[in-house]
């Protein structure tokens, strides 16, 4: 919205400072700004309300230290986490960019699943919550209208331009429009990504199953979306177990994507690291150093000892938008990397309850190989503080971005 009105303003009447609205770096500081604000101001007056309601987390005794102390304490937080990234997003991005409006969606789709599972939990004190079925059916709707969204829409392409090196010094210093109107180029639909660690590093999917009719690729992309969106969602359901984990983790990956969607929506950039360029991305950047913000901001009230739990109202939903922020970028063969601590995690459920299955089935009791799943809670029975194991996963989380970055190069 205002991004439209220092756009006219600069127009018609040339004032001084509303062309600065145009940079892409500009909006997208103010973004991380003011999701930092929202959310830090605002936080203290959520969590007041919500102490009000009674709305408070109902403890289930594992036997895990200091976990008894945290009863009471406020969850649906995600609410502050939702806002404080749709409203920068909303005033400062373009509202007519495709992966804008598809991350709005998003945000939208996964924080009333979210926020649905904890009211029932909360005020119908069902610790079960929403049932399972419900919560997988919305996560596949969701990777359904993002699937068939970059599929279809014609402003979903990848730009094929041929750029000599001696021009990309000419190029940094104009705007993208400028760029775009010195240079020949194709935009062609594709369902192409990236393929990490390899020297011609782009996969096509429609490539996968050579069987198929090319008519049906996107078929199979919907159903790799499908998947993709449902895994990490419930991955970065499951990390938020301590206080200032899935936040943090959260946050390095969003810093991570957003210079991704940097890089690729650029022709200079894109041009020189040898990856796609995909016209319109930029403007995800705001949307990106938005979460950021919103995740660097809760940190200042759910870091140990925690004010608030973001709920299932803020994990399933910062969960979901990396998913589709990654596959927007064209780099969710990364998410194996990039998300790693989701992943450990999730795999530390599925590989606890499998074992135990089996060896209950085959020596008639289960055994265990952690002490307690997710992975977490394997560090608490060891007695190492929460507060630790968080800094820990998060420098384990700031190394896995590093080297997520690094296969720019490292092909």
């Amino acid at each position: 919205m205002l991004y439209y009105l220092f756009d006219y303003l600069d127009k018609q009447f040339d004032l001084i400072g509303a062309g600065v609205f145009r940079y892409i770096s500009f909006r997208a500081g103010m973004a991380a700004v003011l999701s930092l604000i929202i959310t830090i101001f605002f936080g203290k007056a959520l969590i007041n309300f919500l102490r009000r309601q009674q709305v408070g987390e109902d403890i289930r005794d594992l036997g895990l230290q200091g976990q008894l102390e945290k009863k009471g304490t406020p969850t649906m937080g995600g609410i502050i986490i939702i806002m404080a990234i749709l409203i920068p997003t909303i005033l400062l991005a373009k509202l007519d960019n495709v992966y804008v409006i598809l991350l709005i969606i998003s945000t939208i789709w996964l924080g009333l699943i979210g926020f649905l599972d904890d009211y029932i939990k909360v005020f119908k004190k069902d610790k079960k919550g929403l049932a399972g079925r419900f919560k997988i059916i919305g996560q596949v709707g969701l990777g359904l209208i993002v699937g068939i969204t970059l599929s279809f829409n014609d402003s979903v392409v990848v730009r094929e331009v041929s750029v000599k090196p001696a021009e990309l010094a000419s190029l940094e210093t104009l705007s993208l429009q400028e760029q775009e109107n010195r240079l020949e180029y194709k935009d062609v639909p594709s369902t192409k990504t990236t393929l990490p660690f390899v020297k011609n590093n782009e996969l096509d999917y429609g490539k996968l199953l050579p069987f198929i009719s090319t008519d049906y690729t996107w078929v199979v992309y919907t159903l790799v979306v499908i998947i993709i969106i449902t895994a990490v969602s419930n991955g970065a359901n499951i990390t938020d177990g301590i206080d200032g984990l899935a936040a943090g983790t959260s946050g390095i990956i969003a810093l991570t994507l957003a210079i991704f969607a940097y890089l690729s929506g650029r022709i200079d950039f894109s041009s020189y690291l040898n990856i796609m360029y995909i016209p319109n991305l930029s403007e995800l950047v705001i949307f990106c150093t938005a979460l950021v913000g919103a995740c660097l901001g809760f940190l200042w009230y759910n870091a140990y000892p925690a004010q608030v739990f973001m709920g299932d109202t803020g994990s399933l939903t910062l969960g979901g938008v990396i998913a589709v922020i990654a596959l927007a970028v064209r780099k969710e063969l990364l998410i194996p990397i990039l998300c790693g601590i989701f992943l450990v995690e999730n795999l530390s459920v599925i590989i606890q309850v499998t074992y135990f299955k089996y060896t209950k089935k085959k020596y008639g009791e289960g055994r265990r190989i952690f002490l307690m799943s997710p992975l977490h809670h394997h560090y608490q029975k060891l007695q190492i503080h929460e507060a630790k194991i968080v800094t820990r996963f998060w420098i384990v989380g700031i190394l896995l971005a590093i080297l997520t970055l690094a296969t720019l190069k490292l092909r």
